[in-house]
């Protein structure tokens, strides 16, 4: 089984389509939340994702359009194109949403938008918080978004100090599941924030345990002049260009 593995689209439309070009023959999309919001196809990427045989989750972007989150926790940006955002989506996308939640089981592995403890607002940001969470992961993998930040967590068998290793990614060189626990995130798609503006996503295959991840380039200048057409802030233009 080949399996795409997206988060956090963010309504960029030319990203995800270049993933979708990029990633070859699939069987199915496992999307780990974070499909609107920033970006200024919120509909069409909702649209785009449900043409494919798929499973997504929930982000707290996904929520705040509809309403299940106070927006004025998000910081003003993202705040006003969640505003923006909110004024434009149709009734099917929004029911779509409301139908997702933020953390499901899938073949034997954990698909959580945030983390185990917090499905929805925490970072996995770093080995400290990622042991705090895999006391509360019953599969061997935890496939997690959010963060926008590609990074595998690897806690070996046996290890009586619950000590975990990060790993940067190694593109287009499959890694072996099948010793140890995992928490794995395969960046963000609509909107990096590793340096690199390529799109980010993962292959994985559920079945043999393996996973790869990727990066694919995309028109950047495209998404930026649907997103200046629409007037949303200036500071998520530019970084689409820089990945930050």
């Amino acid at each position: 089984m080949r399996c795409l593995l997206v988060s956090d689209i963010h309504g960029n439309l030319a990203a995800f389509d270049a993933v979708l070009r990029d990633a070859g023959q699939f069987d199915v999309i496992w999307c780990l939340g974070d499909m609107v919001g920033y970006g200024p196809d919120p509909n069409e990427c909702v649209t785009r994702l449900r043409e494919y045989p798929h499973v997504c989750l929930a982000g707290n972007h996904d929520w705040a359009v509809l309403g299940k989150l106070d927006i004025h926790t998000f910081n003003s940006d993202a705040r006003a194109a969640n505003q923006w955002t909110q004024s434009v989506i149709t009734t099917a996308v929004q029911a779509y949403l409301q139908s997702l939640t933020p953390q499901r089981v899938e073949r034997g592995y954990t698909l959580v938008h945030g983390s185990p403890r917090q499905p929805v607002w925490e970072y996995i940001l770093d080995p400290l918080t990622a042991e705090l969470n895999f006391p509360l992961i019953t599969t061997r993998v935890c496939l997690v978004g959010h963060t926008h930040v590609p990074v595998c967590f690897y806690m070996p068998e046996d290890n009586d100090d619950h000590l975990c290793e990060p790993r940067s990614p190694r593109y287009d060189q499959p890694i072996s599941l099948t010793s140890g626990r995992w928490i794995i995130n395969p960046g963000s798609v609509g909107q990096p924030r590793d340096g690199n503006p390529n799109a980010a996503y993962a292959i994985l295959d559920p079945e043999v345990a393996t996973l790869e991840h990727r990066r694919a380039e995309y028109p950047i200048e495209v998404t930026q002049q649907k997103m200046r057409a629409a007037k949303l802030p200036r500071r998520l233009i530019e970084r689409l260009a820089i990945g930050h």
